[in-house]
């Protein structure tokens, strides 16, 4: 069976919804109020407020596909493993 990366991310989305998680949209590549980094590198970055103890208005469960930018390993991109831009699944 074939499944499009498109369909793997909404499979992913659906089932955490069923199981009574809020939908979240990806934030932004470049983080809003966070003057320590360029760009935003894992899924759980624009949620840090959150993290600290800020409300979510989401609530507590929450999924996402997070776009996420990494140059740390810039060097490496082109070999069978490394890359600079993914998206994150998290919940």
């Amino acid at each position: 069976m074939k499944i499009t990366a498109k369909q793997l991310r909404q499979k992913y989305l659906d089932f955490f919804k069923e199981k009574g998680h809020t939908i979240i949209s990806s934030a932004s590549l470049i983080p809003e109020n966070d003057p320590t980094v360029l760009f935003t590198t894992a899924g759980m970055h624009p949620l840090v407020p959150y993290l600290m103890g800020e409300k979510h208005p989401g609530g507590k469960r929450l999924v996402n596909v997070q776009k996420c930018l990494r140059t740390d390993d810039i060097d490496e991109v082109g070999d069978t493993v490394h890359q600079t831009f993914f998206e994150m699944l998290g919940n």
